[in-house]
């Protein structure tokens, strides 16, 4: 862990806001239960957390932690067994369907460790896709040039290296300005030198967009970069680090 590094808070206490901006999600008891057979299987158990506008948060925690359904859950692509959400005072959790696709498709953007990308779309394409249908879209040539591909437009998927591949997606999601980015393991399938580049992308988007960006991953290394580091452990959030100084993503020793 970054030495500058600070505990912030442990689990269930609210944490007073850094002076980055206003409250974007406010969760509180979030609890989630899978039923597998006649198992139950709890995903998260009574989370409470603020997200902050503009603010970079890694969510840190083994495989089974809970920090994958938590961000399914803040990105409205999931929905808790008990508590609540809001987004910027609107209450997720009672949106029906209908309105937690208005809600995706107006403010989140997502980034998965698997880029998603039609393979029969060049990279332009792949990003109009989104820009048609959103409110306020950046053109694609735009989104590209955020993420350095704008030489590469017209490539096809199967034209580019799988960091290319995973920056067009980045491209896609940042394409309709959406106030908050979710990236799950987005370096999960890149060697270390490529996942660097997609990390540095990533990080220019939240300092160009003021974009409240959160980064799920496993590799404790990308904790450097955030200003705030989430650690989840068994669905709870075990503690709260405040990064008193961040390291760029090339700076970072893996």
């Amino acid at each position: 862990m970054n030495p500058a590094a600070t505990p912030e808070h442990h689990a269930h206490a609210a944490e007073p806001g850094p002076e980055i901006g206003e409250v974007v999600f406010t969760a509180r008891g979030v609890t989630k239960v899978y039923q597998m057979g006649e198992v139950q299987v709890h995903a998260l158990r009574g989370v409470d957390l603020d997200l902050y506008a503009g603010e970079l948060v890694v969510m840190l925690g083994a495989s089974g932690s809970g920090k994958s359904t938590l961000l399914n859950i803040l990105g409205g692509l999931d929905v808790p067994t008990a508590g609540s959400v809001r987004y910027r005072g609107e209450e997720l959790t009672r949106a029906d369907d209908a309105g937690l696709t208005r809600y995706r498709r107006n403010h989140v953007g997502f980034v998965f460790q698997f880029y998603n990308i039609i393979p029969s779309l060049t990279a332009k394409e792949n990003i109009a896709l989104v820009t048609e249908i959103a409110r306020n879209p950046m053109r694609p040539e735009e989104a590209l040039e955020m993420v350095g591909l704008r030489d590469r437009m017209n490539h096809f998927p199967a034209q580019l290296s799988g960091g290319e591949q995973q920056r067009v997606a980045i491209a896609r999601a940042i394409a309709k300005q959406p106030q908050v980015l979710l990236c799950d393991e987005p370096t999960g399938a890149l060697d270390v030198t490529t996942g660097v580049v997609v990390l540095e992308v990533i990080d220019r988007i939240n300092r160009e967009l003021g974009t409240t960006t959160a980064i799920i991953t496993h590799n404790a290394a990308i904790a450097a970069m955030a200003g705030r580091v989430i650690s989840l452990s068994d669905g709870r959030i075990a503690k709260i680090t405040r990064n008193e100084t961040t390291i760029p993503p090339r700076e970072i020793s893996w």
